[in-house]
């Protein structure tokens, strides 16, 4: 019998599927803000202020901020474990990152529902 060792993390499909999925959906949120903005009648604020007034496209855009949170967050973590070798030092990076996107997430939110 073979014994293995496990080194790392090795979130392996999860990871590759998360990342495929938030980029999804991040493509179908540009989709259909770009069909929204060219069936707009005027370019004017009014019009972009009544587009981002319906609940649809706050929820779809809320949607892909969460997706876009996610998917930098797998990516930063990927890179920081494949070449900061230093655990106390990757981990410093990890936290500041996670705050940052935190922070980021709070801040859309903050956005999307004061239009």
């Amino acid at each position: 019998m073979v014994k293995r060792i496990v080194v790392g993390a090795h979130y392996g499909l999860r990871d590759w599927l998360m990342q495929r999925i938030t980029a999804v959906v991040i493509t179908a949120f540009a989709v259909i803000l770009g069909v929204a903005i060219c069936l707009q009648p005027t370019g004017d604020y009014e019009s972009w202020k009544s587009l981002w007034s319906h609940g649809f496209i706050r929820f779809a855009a809320l949607l892909a901020v969460i997706s876009l949170l996610l998917h930098a967050w797998i990516g930063v973590r990927d890179i920081f474990m494949d070449y900061i070798k230093s655990t106390g030092l990757r981990l410093g990076l990890q936290v500041l990152v996670i705050l940052a996107l935190v922070l980021y997430g709070a801040w859309s939110v903050q956005i999307l529902w004061s239009a």
